[in-house]
């Protein structure tokens, strides 16, 4: 079986080499660098067997990338600190959905509306969209990427329509197709992160219903979906040009 292989970081400025990845099953870490080939410096390695290889990496990669724990301990958060989050980020907040659906939106009476008429409904003055609306007054920003299928599923479609209502308190809505996300070498996670410190990561279970939330702030954890954010950007476009895609195709 092939190994699932994360991403960690790298210390190059330039071409990506050295770097890190992780098996997420096994925890092993796997180094890239440049090959030790010269005879004299490969005679001074000790315990070193014919089917292995070393390479040179430099010692900030290990430092800045390497695990800092065997066995990390998650830092979970329950719902009213992570609403919390939401009120007191200084600068920016921003999610990559990955799910094909979730059990709070299939439970919200605006999901039913849409199911009823093809257009969802939605109140202006829920708690979510007055502080939306009074954070990105203040300058602050707000946004997401959402990862779709093809054909996308219905509660996709329907976060699809509501991404308006989103967009009309000042969020940034964009959408990627799973196929082109899985070639940018997104993760397949759910996750908030807030002013490129902190990150909410959103943990569901097989029905969709959020199971936990922990809080990651170790720097060269908070990078690697820093790095996430950015690829996903790269490539996603607005929520109606993607609205306007998906019609061209029904």
């Amino acid at each position: 079986m092939a190994r699932q292989l994360r991403f960690t970081g790298t210390d190059s400025k330039v071409d990506g080499c050295p770097a890190l990845h992780m098996d997420v099953r096994t925890g092993e870490v796997i180094v890239q660098g440049t090959p030790l080939t010269d005879p004299e410096d490969i005679a001074q390695l000790r315990h070193f067997g014919e089917a292995e290889a070393a390479v040179v990496v430099p010692r900030e990669l290990l430092v800045n990338w390497g695990p800092k724990e065997m066995d990390r301990v998650p830092d979970l958060i329950g719902r009213d600190a992570f609403r919390r989050l939401f009120e007191t980020f200084e600068h920016t907040a921003w999610r990559l959905e990955t799910r094909r659906g979730y059990a709070s939106d299939r439970q919200d009476p605006d999901y039913k509306a849409f199911l009823a008429t093809g257009s969802s409904t939605w109140d202006p003055e829920e708690p979510w969209f007055t502080n939306i609306r009074r954070q990105t007054a203040e300058g602050k920003k707000v946004g997401r990427v959402r990862v779709a299928d093809d054909p996308p599923t219905t509660e996709q479609l329907f976060l699809l329509d509501y991404a308006r209502h989103n967009a009309s308190v000042g969020e940034d809505i964009r959408y990627l197709r799973r196929e082109e996300a899985v070639r940018a070498g997104l993760p397949a996670e759910d996750f908030w992160i807030f002013d490129s410190r902190l990150v909410a990561l959103l943990r569901f279970d097989d029905d969709d219903n959020l199971l936990s939330i922990e809080l990651i702030t170790e720097p060269a954890q908070v990078v690697r979906y820093a790095i996430a954010r950015d690829a996903a950007m790269h490539h996603a476009v607005p929520y109606g040009q993607f609205a306007a895609r998906v019609t061209a195709t029904e």
